[in-house]
């Protein structure tokens, strides 16, 4: 099958049949998810739209191995979490896969690493040795070829050394750290930054009270003197990421896309429309999962608007899931 060569040629005239067509193929090698769609009783020859696909709950991740075909995984990424919770884990059959999708995001959205300097503070992230996010960063750090590109773990001193030598040469850098790291850096340095992208990749994990994606933003803008934050949308369960440049919405690689599902009924999935902005719980079909499953019911709450770009909301209360759990296998 030559799926990984095919999923960065989607478009959107492409996309829904080459998902028709991972869908069968997952249904087929992917005991898991063909157990999860006969547990609903699904028909799969009579699956003809994506809207029609049944998306797989977020939590099997954290309770069954997710892997289409079987092979010895070459990384196993592991979801951050406390003590308390148990963890997703996913499969990866190739790193270099994983590697080309991230940076051919990154290219789509941001041009060549090598046009930036690139500083990640991702304190928690790093603690870890199986973080899909730290993987990304090191291979963007290594693409950047930039002598002051790297991680910062805990030496905020050094890293507001570094922007300042940056930001006095001018140089495009960007910033991408967890969102709790950067409001604690934002907290002891206050500096305007005219060259200087920061990206934040979401994640409190208890380090602070919660707080909207808004009121993290409004609190950075105030504190770096810049108009907007850009943010990545990504997770432990995905190999694509989707971006946003600050407006508060997202866009997605052409081999990546979002539906809304009803969040009373979470198997009625909205059918998109050219006017209309759809509410509801999120749904990602990401083709680049060839091995694991492409269809995922998150668990975040979200807006699809006309024009395929989504807003994240937050995350759904266990009330608002509660569909997801009578399908546990």
């Amino acid at each position: 099958m030559d799926l990984p060569e095919r999923i960065f040629t989607a478009t959107s005239g492409s996309f829904n049949s080459l998902a028709l067509e991972l869908f069968h193929y997952q249904y087929s090698n992917n005991a898991i998810y063909r157990q999860y769609c006969q547990t609903l009783k699904v028909v799969a020859n009579a699956i003809d739209s994506i809207e029609k696909i049944p998306f797989l709950p977020i939590n099997f991740f954290k309770t069954h191995p997710i892997t289409t075909t079987e092979f010895m995984p070459a990384i196993i990424f592991e979801s951050s979490g406390t003590t308390q919770t148990i963890n997703s884990k996913h499969l990866i059959k190739d790193i270099g896969v994983y590697e080309t999708i991230f940076t051919n995001c990154f290219n789509l959205f941001y041009g060549r690493p090598e046009e930036w300097c690139i500083i990640a503070l991702l304190p928690s992230y790093l603690e870890r040795n199986n973080s899909s996010l730290v993987l990304m960063a090191d291979k963007l750090i290594q693409q950047s070829k930039h002598p002051q590109s790297g991680f910062y773990l805990q030496d905020t001193a050094a890293l507001y050394k570094t922007i300042v030598s940056l930001e006095n040469k001018q140089q495009k850098t960007l910033l991408i750290g967890v969102t709790f790291a950067l409001l604690d850096f934002a907290e002891k340095y206050s500096l305007p930054l005219q060259y200087t992208t920061i990206m934040e990749t979401g994640g409190m994990k208890g380090r602070r009270k919660e707080m909207t994606r808004q009121e993290v933003h409004n609190i950075l803008c105030k504190n770096f003197q810049v108009q907007n934050i850009h943010s990545e949308y990504g997770m432990t369960e995905l190999l694509s990421q989707a971006y946003s440049k600050g407006d508060g919405s997202f866009n997605c690689p052409p081999w990546m896309k979002i539906l809304i599902r009803d969040e009373d009924d979470p198997l009625t999935v909205h059918t998109s429309t050219q006017n209309k902005t759809l509410s509801g719980a999120i749904n990602v079909i990401d083709l680049a999962n060839i091995y694991s499953c492409s269809f995922i019911a998150t668990e975040d709450a979200g807006k699809l608007f006309p024009d395929d770009s989504f807003e994240v909301l937050g995350r759904l209360d266990n009330s608002d899931i509660r569909g997801c759990s009578l399908l546990a296998l």
